[in-house]
């Protein structure tokens, strides 16, 4: 147990490096265009496989019945 700041620190080093090698930060913030384009390939291909959205309404609609709405 008293060997895990050593590796800790380590592990921080790297991942140092690692940001510093590839131009990347850990702002935290995203354009939310960006995150839209991230997330839409995913989207159509989930809304392909799982039935389209009538599947999307029918959840949606049992979720606010269970909600009371």
């Amino acid at each position: 147990m008293a060997d895990t700041a050593p590796r800790t620190m380590i592990r921080r080093q790297r991942r140092r490096a690692y940001l510093a090698a590839f131009g990347t930060s850990r702002s935290g913030q995203r354009h939310p265009l960006v995150a839209t384009a991230m997330v839409l390939p995913l989207a159509t291909l989930l809304v392909v496989v799982f039935g389209g959205w009538e599947a999307v309404v029918t959840q949606a609609s049992s979720v606010g019945v269970m909600l009371g709405r």
